[in-house]
């Protein structure tokens, strides 16, 4: 009989990080309704998602396989790359949505300069967003100890898939979330268009968590020991 594969409990473990995921996206709407929130204070948020899922991911790159000599050489070029193309594909994001969505909250654009990390602190503080990136840090942060590391994906996920993660995630996410943070802004920033906003970002995120997960927790390129599905082939 075919044992089943260890992806198959994974909603019994994925309980914990699943529901700090839902209530880290409930913040945005807590912030609407009791503090009339606009769209830039959730775009400018779900922008700083990139930010957290990127530190994450270079956490999860430093973790995976450890014991590996071979892993910390290639990580010791991997990781270095990834800062940089991840940190570019962000800055340049970032720049998009201050220059499209800051004018809805009195900021200057940005277009003609580098976007630096003094005038991010300053729209977090003007936008009072500051415990929803705490609640974004919580709900990643028990995700990485729950899943990655109690939950052993760190043994099987793949350099080169830890590479690509977070731009699968990331980009079909924010291409969701600018979309609607548009057609939010046209419409002057209503209530049930900003709650609408959320809500579709929630069920996006919910969804990407889950596969990646999956993803994780099968045997990746890179990997420098056998699985358990490579250990049983001839």
């Amino acid at each position: 009989m075919t044992a089943p594969h260890p992806m198959s409990t994974a909603p019994r473990r994925m309980t914990v990080s699943t529901m700090a995921l839902v209530i880290a996206n409930a913040v945005p709407i807590i912030g609407v309704i009791w503090f009339h929130w606009q769209v830039f204070p959730i775009i400018l948020l779900y922008w700083m998602e990139n930010v957290v899922v990127g530190g994450f991911n270079v956490l999860r790159m430093l973790v995976a396989e450890p014991g590996e000599p071979a892993a910390w050489i290639a990580k010791a070029f991997m990781i270095p790359f990834f800062c940089v193309h991840f940190g570019m594909f962000t800055l340049i994001h970032g720049m998009f949505v201050f220059d499209l969505f800051g004018k809805y909250a009195g900021l200057a654009p940005v277009h003609s300069s580098w976007l630096s990390a003094s005038q991010v602190l300053a729209a977090i503080r003007v936008t009072h967003i500051e415990y929803a990136v705490a609640a974004l840090l919580l709900s990643h942060g028990i995700s990485f100890v729950h899943n990655y590391v109690m939950g052993g994906e760190y043994r099987t996920a793949g350099l080169t898939t830890l590479m690509s993660q977070p731009y699968s995630r990331v980009v079909i996410l924010h291409l969701v979330v600018l979309g609607g943070g548009a057609l939010v802004a046209a419409l002057g920033s209503p209530v049930p268009a900003l709650l609408v906003l959320v809500l579709l970002k929630t069920v996006v995120d919910l969804a990407a968590h889950r596969k990646e997960r999956v993803k994780l927790g099968m045997p990746g390129t890179l990997s420098m020991s056998p699985g358990p599905r490579d250990s049983a082939v001839g």
